[in-house]
Formats: structure tokens, sequence, C-alpha cells
């Protein structure tokens, strides 16, 4: 980049549990700016998980959220007229935006009712080391250990 870094954006804590986490979670859930639909189905997500597992629903969430959370990715880059897929760490700000849009995006795949069981399901699954997104981690470090060959080209 030629300019300056852009400024890193303060993001305010949600209104409940006083957590930025949560907002960041919130943000990647709304669709189209609705930000207090995108709470209301967040919180009733949370209640249905405390009321299935009979614990608080913002630690299994965070639980959740730390075992889909990927450690390191691959990424592609072409290197004398091959390309090869480049196993990378991942810097904590990307690793958490990566495990929420993957919890999110396999929440929003799932056939139920409403998005809240949606993603009170993914949750619980996700909290027991099961489900799509905690697969999809799976499959980003199986990727990443397959070509840990080609870890020298990192740049």
């Amino acid at each position: 980049m030629r300019k300056a870094k852009p400024k890193k954006r303060i993001i305010l804590p949600d209104p409940k549990y006083n957590n930025p986490k949560v907002t960041k979670f919130v943000n990647n859930i709304m669709l189209r700016g609705k930000k207090n639909l995108a709470f209301s189905l967040f919180y009733d997500a949370i209640d249905i998980v405390s009321e299935k597992t009979g614990e608080p629903g913002i630690q299994v969430w965070e639980a959740a959220l730390t075992n889909v959370t990927p450690n390191v990715e691959v990424k592609s880059q072409r290197i004398g007229g091959a390309t090869f897929q480049i196993p990378t760490e991942i810097r904590p700000s990307r690793k958490e935006s990566v495990g929420m849009k993957n919890l999110i995006g396999f929440a929003r795949k799932r056939h139920e009712k409403s998005f809240s069981l949606k993603l009170a399901s993914e949750i619980m699954q996700a909290y027991k080391n099961e489900g799509a997104a905690y697969k999809r981690k799976e499959d980003i470090h199986k990727m990443a250990d397959a070509n840990k060959a080609f870890a020298h080209y990192r740049s």
C-alpha cells in the first residue's frame, strides 16, 4: 500500500453481554443493514443453546467459536509457471473473522425452521467438535499439512 495503513475501527460492545466479539459476530449475521433483527436472532439462538445444554449460552458460543477458528490456511502463489498452495499462519483478527464467517455460513445452509434454530444447532455442534463449520476447519488444517513441503516459499 502506498498510503498509510487505515485506522482500526473500534467496535462497541453489545448491550446484553457487553462483549465486542458478540457485536462483531452480529455484524457478520446482519443483512441489508438490519442490525436489530440480527441482534434478536443471535440472542434467540443463545437462549436456545442455554436451554438445550443447560450451560450459559454465551460461554458455549465462545467455546464453539474457538473450536471452529483455524490457525493456518493455504494461499495460492505462482512460482515459475506453477501454482503452489502455500500454508501460512493467520493473524489473530483474521482467524476470528474466518471462524465467525464459517459458523454463520454453515448455519445458513442448515435445514431447520428459523435462522435462530439453525445458528443454535451449528453452535452446539461446534461446541462438541462436530458439524460443518468444524469440518471446514479440519479440512483447512489437512490442506495446510499436506502442502507443508512448500512452506519455504512463504514470502
